[in-house]
């Protein structure tokens, strides 16, 4: 191959910037420019026009000429036509890209073959462009040149969006799929997780007693069964203060009417104050069997009574075992820890009148959320009441009052930010602001109950824990 001397190169790149230059000016001439994206050129009845117009005047020698000759006018419809016969190249090269992408995933390869043979075939075809303006070889039709490569510019601009919308159809229906599955997952996630709420804290549902026998009865299992009971009791203040939200209480003021001078460490520990609350009805006269309901005098193996009946109803339904014993003690302790826990005021506010509360009174029970929740809280109150009477000596129960010294043999906090002053030292001499779920003691073993702390400016009195 000879070589090429660079002086014999450098004149060839001097003509063909200035070849460049003439092209985009001829562009902003002739009207080539781009619009939305797309190459577009002077209409064939402008063209058509604008060449017999020249024609004319150069026969007749007139000065309103648009070109200085025919010959001017001819070379540059010429190169018009041949821009845009490059642009409808490069408008094929980028559809046939598109496909080229597009085929890559799933894997297609005829498409890819075919993209390939393409873009390899306009190459060519700029290739020939090329050659044609250096040697000045122009299409001899420009008219029907420009208009043909319009058309194959809008296929090409068609083509290319047909693949962008088959690219989108194929990225929905990924997303469907990956949607559908994190579905399943979600369905299967959720069954998981009512299994194991179903097994660990739905109301009655103690599994891990269910080989429990009474000479095996230690702490523990009271502990478990609390436990439960403090679950539900919480489910139960949830739903109330809801509904007493929806009814227009002011709940700041009904909890400083429960225990009026407490300083809250978060606003929403006020919720303790309501669980509190219904905690000392609910627990109110535990330590005497029954509840101090009226009853004939206990056998003397009440222990192992009190048991049996803990075995049999803790695997029950509460709402179930009232319709199936209306005169049973469980009964008689669920229609007075309603008409206790819920005056007429609260139940009147919240539901709009006493229907709930004329049932209980006249023996029936409702058929409510709202009753349920509280017949699911009386269970695992009257459960942890029988299991507590097992024990010889039977469980009692204790709290302590406000104002007491906090004492981690006998009190657990129910806010840990309680230990922390505002400067977030350790506080040496944290104070009891109430009681929110009680302590047990079985003989010489203590069940700390939970408390919540709060910091008083003035000292108060040491006080022992009230049993």
């Amino acid at each position: 191959m000879d070589s090429v001397k660079s002086s014999d190169v450098n004149p060839a790149k001097g003509k063909l910037a200035r070849t460049f230059a003439k092209v985009l000016h001829l562009r902003v001439a002739t009207g080539v420019a781009p619009v939305d994206g797309n190459q577009k050129v002077k209409p064939q009845e402008k063209i058509k026009k604008d060449w017999n117009v020249g024609k004319s005047a150069a026969r007749t020698g007139s000065r309103s000429l648009p070109f200085d000759n025919e010959e001017e006018l001819e070379n540059k419809v010429a190169l018009q036509a041949l821009l845009a016969k490059l642009f409808a190249t490069i408008s094929s090269i980028k559809a046939a890209y598109a496909q080229l992408q597009y085929s890559q995933f799933p894997y297609d390869a005829d498409g890819i073959q075919a993209a390939d043979q393409m873009v390899v075939s306009e190459l060519k075809n700029l290739s020939e462009f090329k050659q044609s303006y250096l040697k000045r070889q122009f299409d001899p039709s420009p008219e029907n040149a420009m208009l043909s490569a319009e058309i194959q510019e809008q296929k090409s601009v068609l083509k290319t969006y047909e693949i962008m919308g088959k690219k989108l159809d194929s990225q929905l229906r990924l997303k469907d799929s990956e949607l559908i599955f994190l579905r399943e997952k979600l369905e299967e996630a959720t069954k998981q997780n009512r299994l194991l709420d179903k097994r660990l804290n739905q109301s009655g549902q103690l599994y891990v007693l269910d080989n429990l026998q009474h000479s095996g009865l230690t702490p523990t299992h009271l502990v478990t069964v609390l436990r439960h009971a403090v679950k539900s009791i919480r489910s139960f203040v949830r739903l109330m203060v809801e509904e007493m939200k929806s009814a227009g209480w002011d709940i700041d003021a009904a909890a400083n009417t429960m225990e009026p001078g407490v300083v809250y460490l978060k606003d929403d520990h006020k919720c303790f104050v309501f669980e509190s609350f219904v905690c000392k009805q609910m627990f109110e006269a535990f330590n005497y069997p029954n509840f101090s309901l009226p009853d004939k005098s206990l056998p003397d193996k009440r222990h192992q009574l009190f048991f049996r009946l803990f075995m049999d109803m803790k695997s029950g339904k509460p709402k179930e075992f009232l319709e199936q014993n209306p005169k049973s003690k469980f009964s008689k302790f669920c229609r007075v820890k309603y008409l206790q826990l819920v005056n007429p005021k609260l139940e009147s506010s919240l539901f709009g009148n006493l229907n709930q509360r004329n049932l209980v009174k006249a023996g029936e029970f409702p058929n409510t959320t709202f009753f349920a929740l509280f017949a699911e809280m009386a269970k695992r109150v009257w459960l942890l009441h029988c299991l507590a009477f097992s024990f010889e000596p039977e469980a009692s129960v204790f709290q302590v009052n406000k104002g007491c010294r906090f004492s981690e043999v006998y009190m657990e906090s129910v806010a840990d930010e309680a230990f922390l002053s505002s400067d977030d030292t350790p506080e040496s001499d944290p104070r009891v602001a109430f009681t929110v779920v009680p302590g047990f003691r079985i003989d010489k073993t203590v069940i700390q109950c939970q408390v919540y702390l709060s910091q008083f400016q003035t000292k108060v009195p040491k006080e022992q824990a009230k049993v």
